[in-house]
């Protein structure tokens, strides 16, 4: 089991921004497709889960249809640490996130019905204030 440590979470302003943090002390990240996926707690299903972004080894990157324009993946191949940046938060933006490695090519990790998630970590929270 790959470990993933995601960081960056907490209480965030109606409209702010966050950068969540993704890494890894198992694994070379930019070696993988690593994605990001966002799980609301009320929504504890497997299929409750939303995939934000994901980016390939090779570096392409994909984002879901409802966020592009509000999110930016990123890696820091030096640091070994993959990024989510979001802008504009909105009041549908909280949930816990989970930086994964990805099976799949990215282009199935993103999206309301996202698959290909192998392991992940444990989260970080996002909670949004009004």
């Amino acid at each position: 089991q790959v470990q993933l440590v995601e960081s960056g979470g907490g209480l965030v302003q109606h409209g702010g921004s966050l950068r969540l943090s993704c890494a890894s002390p198992d694994i070379t990240l930019n070696t993988y497709n690593i994605g990001w996926f966002r799980q609301a707690p009320e929504k504890a299903r497997e299929e409750a889960r939303e995939g934000v972004s994901c980016v390939n080894s090779d570096g392409s990157t994909y984002y879901a249809d409802s966020l592009k324009g509000r999110v930016n993946i990123s890696r820091d191949n030096a640091k070994n640490m993959v990024y989510l940046k979001m802008n504009t938060v909105k009041p549908e933006d909280p949930a816990v996130y989970h930086c994964a490695t990805v099976v799949l090519t990215c282009v199935y990790a993103v999206g309301p019905h996202a698959i290909g998630f192998a392991s992940w970590g444990q989260g970080t929270q996002v909670t949004v204030s009004s």
